[in-house]
């Protein structure tokens, strides 16, 4: 009778040696394939540099490729919540990948922090979305940017051409509103897919609205379509990009035809070149230097900064959800979702990050410079 209790309270003090110490399980689903490689490979890259362990529980990453394709978006991020039994998920790359994946998501109560861009994966905030933390500048931030230095810079008339998908559509309604506080007429309003190889009738309808200015509201080097049948059809006025542009594949597939060319970005593009005084050229050089030492000088881009600071926002709040509950559980990615949702002044790559019920995205102005190209080389526009 002696052995056999002994054995049952060995047995026991086992069981909850292993639950203190059961990893936390995170999936990433990226676009490392397809037209947004560009941005997603960067971003699994980053993954490599994360924390092996965070408040004493080992990481273990489980990284998918969703080919820049929604419904593989989805599939992934269901087989990461049933065989993978994620704590969390991070990704995907682009806008329409991540809102296609929110129902999945709130479905099963994971949260899930993406690397897109539209407000609209964090809002209106509601029962699903409360489970959807993203780390990009939302796109009215940037659109009050564009707004602002082309009011400043004498434009008045502004066309437009963006993505036929929630990128563009999400990006041509916040910079209509921002438009309108600056007295900025649109006087064109284009579509294109990101697979199409020409826009030239596009561009013909833009060209014959005689625009001061330009929008192109695109990512990854498929947003350089435009701009290089703006300037074959002999286009002279100021062209503005996205955020979605900044990385060094954009410039390569543009060339000098994107020599100019005007965007706001997250301050990590041009850390070293910010003002000593800045409040993330801490933060943004640190990303910089991790990255660049373990791939090399000049290969850091912007995007993997949004996987990098995903990173940091785990990195503050595991500490606090493992205060409440053991990782692969229920209660404890309720209590990951509550951590994250009061993450304040985490210093990332972009910017502060300061959270709230009702903002899931956390960041201000701080997060934002103007930058132009300039020499085919990004430089600090002040």
């Amino acid at each position: 009778m002696k052995l056999r209790h002994t054995l049952i309270a060995l047995a026991a003090a086992v069981g909850l040696s292993a639950a203190a110490w059961a990893d936390i399980n995170v999936g990433v689903t990226l676009s490392t394939t397809g037209p947004a490689a560009s941005l997603g490979i960067p971003e699994k890259n980053t993954v490599t540099l994360m924390p092996k362990t965070i408040g004493g529980e080992k990481i273990n990453y489980i990284v998918l490729d969703d080919a820049s394709d929604t419904t593989a978006a989805v599939t992934n991020a269901r087989k990461l919540i049933s065989e993978n039994k994620v704590d969390v998920i991070i990704g995907s790359t682009t806008t329409p990948n991540s809102l296609a994946m929110i129902d999945a998501v709130a479905e099963a109560r994971v949260p899930m922090i993406s690397l897109a861009a539209s407000a609209r994966i964090v809002e209106p905030m509601d029962d699903k979305r409360r489970w959807v933390f993203k780390t990009p500048q939302n796109d009215i931030l940037m659109a009050m940017a564009i707004a602002t230095h082309m009011a400043d810079n004498g434009v008045r008339n502004v066309a437009f051409i963006g993505f036929a998908d929630a990128y563009g559509e999400g990006w041509y309604q916040e910079f209509a509103k921002a438009a309108g506080l600056k007295k900025l007429n649109i006087v064109a309003n284009e579509r294109y897919n990101r697979t199409d190889t020409s826009v030239t009738g596009q561009v013909l309808k833009i060209v014959s609205a005689r625009p001061d200015a330009v929008l192109i509201a695109g990512s990854g080097t498929p947003a350089a379509l435009p701009q290089k049948t703006l300037k074959e059809r002999g286009y002279s006025g100021k062209i503005y990009q996205t955020h979605g542009v900044a990385n060094n594949d954009f410039l390569r597939v543009c060339g000098k035809d994107c020599e100019g060319t005007l965007l706001p970005a997250g301050p990590m593009l041009v850390a070293d070149q910010l003002p000593n005084d800045h409040p993330v050229k801490k933060s943004a050089q640190a990303y910089v230097k991790a990255y660049e030492d373990a791939y090399g000088k000049g290969s850091v881009t912007t995007f993997g900064g949004h996987a990098w600071d995903a990173g940091l926002l785990l990195q503050a709040a595991v500490p606090e959800a493992l205060k409440k509950a053991k990782p692969g559980t229920p209660e404890f990615r309720a209590a990951l979702r509550d951590a994250l949702e009061n993450v304040k002044n985490v210093a990332g790559a972009h910017g502060i990050f300061n959270m709230s019920p009702t903002d899931h995205a956390g960041l201000d102005q701080r997060a934002r410079v103007m930058v132009r190209i300039d020499n085919g080389a990004w430089k600090y526009a002040p």
